[in-house]
């Protein structure tokens, strides 16, 4: 009897402690304080692999399409993101290329594939509110599943805000794809350049994105206007529109992507 006396005693000892122990750490969670971050309007095209300055436990869903007609096919690419801060200003993203073509000719085929796995980071390892500036760096790991190779990508990141409402963006740095069959390294240098303008008070932006690949072969340079609707504090839309202005590329294109945050 004693014994069941003393065990009841301490089981509700351990469960008291345990409830003021977690009061304490919701407290300190609570009152954590959260490290700077300086909003920028984020490109829709290129994105980001999580927002600059990212905070611990953010987390956000994408889904995207890019819809293009040539004079021979209509092909649509299909896109899946995930991505994450494990910890303050460090990104993690997963995502997921899909291709579908269909021949616009009589009797034409149709191919529908995984394209890419792409598996990236990301630091912002300077942020000030006071010069509304970040810098990032970071790497995707690129498996390509149709040529047969892999790609390398660092990159580099710089953000610069105008009175709370003008963006600036650069996102630049080379990727070398090795292809299997051919035992090739392939050289690709990406600049992309955005500018956006923010509405005051909302999640609405309007802008356009310049995406350049240098390479070899020449330089292959696509504007991107872009709108941005937020829907709600978790959810919003965008649309963009392409335009190659220089290179082989020669159909206009429409980006369409649906964003979640968790």
């Amino acid at each position: 009897m004693e014994n069941n006396k003393l065990t009841s005693r301490c089981l509700r000892a351990c469960l008291f402690i345990c409830a003021i122990t977690c009061s304490v750490v919701a407290l300190a969670q609570e009152n954590r304080s959260l490290p700077d971050k300086v909003h920028h309007a984020e490109p829709l095209y290129n994105d980001l692999v999580r927002d600059l300055g990212a905070r611990k436990g953010e987390k956000e869903f994408n889904v995207g399409a890019d819809i293009k007609r040539t004079h021979s096919a209509d092909e649509f690419g299909y896109l899946m993101e995930y991505e994450f801060a494990p910890i303050d200003r460090l990104g993690l993203e997963a995502e997921t290329d899909f291709a579908y073509s269909k021949s616009r000719m009589a009797n034409g085929s149709s191919s529908n594939q995984l394209e890419r796995l792409r598996l990236s980071s990301q630091y912002s390892f300077y942020v000030s509110k006071k010069h509304a500036t970040t810098l990032a760096v970071g790497y995707t790991q690129i498996f390509d599943f149709v040529d047969g190779g892999t790609g390398f990508n660092p990159f580099f990141i710089a953000a610069k805000n105008w009175h709370n409402n003008w963006h600036a963006l650069i996102y630049t740095g080379p990727e070398f794809t090795y292809r299997y069959t051919s035992s090739k390294m392939d050289l690709m240098w990406q600049v992309n350049t955005s500018f956006h303008y923010t509405v005051p008070q909302t999640d609405h932006f309007i802008g356009v994105e310049v995406n350049q690949e240098i390479s070899s072969d020449g330089i292959q340079t696509t504007l991107h206007p872009q709108i941005k609707l937020g829907l709600n504090n978790k959810m919003a839309i965008g649309m963009a529109v392409g335009l190659p202005i220089s290179g082989t590329e020669k159909g206009i294109s429409s980006f369409f992507r649906l964003i979640y945050q968790l």
